[in-house]
């Protein structure tokens, strides 16, 4: 699908700068544990994940999202993390500089098929844990894919 509408709009009166997107990932496993990922029409490897729209709540969003990306349809257990700042900067192949404010969800699979939509997705594969932050192009905390945590990871700065 590409950028929407609305961030290319954006686009449009910011040129290349600095763009702070709200956006989601979510972590879907399967019987065995493995984490879904998706390879993108560049050929890299992501979660499926993407921005959040006017109007939509990133529930929906990830919902969204993932259906897109995978054709599964999922729900959202919980929140498993909240990532942002320096590590989430990115410039991308046309000189765009983006910096994503993430919002992990953990989520069931509900139905669909898996699949490779072709505009958003080219590949659909489930990996171990362990080999997912060395496949994607956006690692996150390892922190962040753990099921039984008690609460969401968030990325603290001490001084």
């Amino acid at each position: 699908m590409g950028i929407s509408k609305f961030y290319g709009s954006i686009r449009e009166r910011i040129g290349n700068d600095l763009l702070l997107v709200p956006a989601v990932a979510a972590v879907v496993r399967d019987s065995h544990g493995h984490i879904l990922v998706h390879q993108r029409p560049d050929g890299t490897w992501s979660l499926p994940a993407g921005a959040i729209e006017p109007g939509e709540t990133p529930a929906q969003a990830v919902v969204r999202e993932t259906l897109e990306e995978t054709g599964l349809e999922v729900v959202p257990d919980r929140i498993s993390g909240v990532v942002g700042g320096q590590s989430c900067r990115v410039r991308n192949g046309i000189g765009h500089e983006m910096e994503y404010l993430v919002i992990v969800f953990h989520c069931s699979v509900l139905g669909g098929t898996l699949r490779a939509s072709g505009d958003e997705s080219t590949a659909v594969s489930f990996l171990p844990e362990a080999d997912v932050n060395a496949n994607v192009v956006f690692p996150l905390p390892t922190a962040v894919y753990e099921a039984g945590a008690e609460s969401a990871f968030f990325q603290q700065r001490v001084r």
